[in-house]
């Protein structure tokens, strides 16, 4: 159990993962949650670093497609503003919508990150689907109230991830 909730990697924010991260582990597609992850909670507006940072990794040939949980309208505004495309109300962690963010991407599993705020849906789900996990720290204390619930056995998790060692 506590393996399909485990990252394979962990960041503060995506601008820690520069190109050569992905490069150099084979990876050439990343799918990339929206809220907390890419933009603050409820946000369609995107920071000009996140431009930049986007702009790099699709510079170094890498693809992106963005998987959310959220209604089309705001994962549709970031993703046309990106020139990325997308998955909207994805239910995360079921494993069709990753099945589609891969066609999208054309991008075998082995060759594909997931990048995302949340254990129980990000990386269950990128572990389900056995692509590189990484977790990173939410942008923003803001988010679904549901979320928020989740959270706190979140924290339980990742207290344990800590005590075994398995992340700082």
């Amino acid at each position: 159990m506590w393996k399909r909730l485990c990252p394979r990697a962990t960041a503060t924010t995506l601008y820690e993962l520069a190109p050569g991260f992905f490069l150099t582990r084979g990876i050439r597609g990343l799918i990339i949650d929206l809220d907390n992850t890419l933009v603050a909670w409820g946000e369609d507006k995107i920071s000009r670093r996140m431009r930049e940072w986007v702009r790099e990794i699709q510079a170094a040939g890498l693809k992106i497609c963005i998987l959310s949980n959220a209604l089309e309208h705001r994962v549709r505004a970031v993703g046309e503003n990106l020139g990325i495309p997308w998955v909207s109300r994805a239910v995360k962690p079921r494993k069709h919508p990753f099945r589609q963010a891969l066609k999208i991407l054309g991008t075998s599993p082995q060759e594909t990150a997931v990048i995302g705020d949340q254990i129980f849906t990000d990386i269950w789900g990128g572990n389900r689907m056995r692509l590189y996990t990484i977790w990173t720290t939410p942008l923003s204390t803001e988010e679904f109230i549901s979320t928020k619930a989740v959270r706190r056995l979140e924290r339980l998790v990742v207290k344990k991830f800590r005590k075994k060692g398995i992340f700082q």
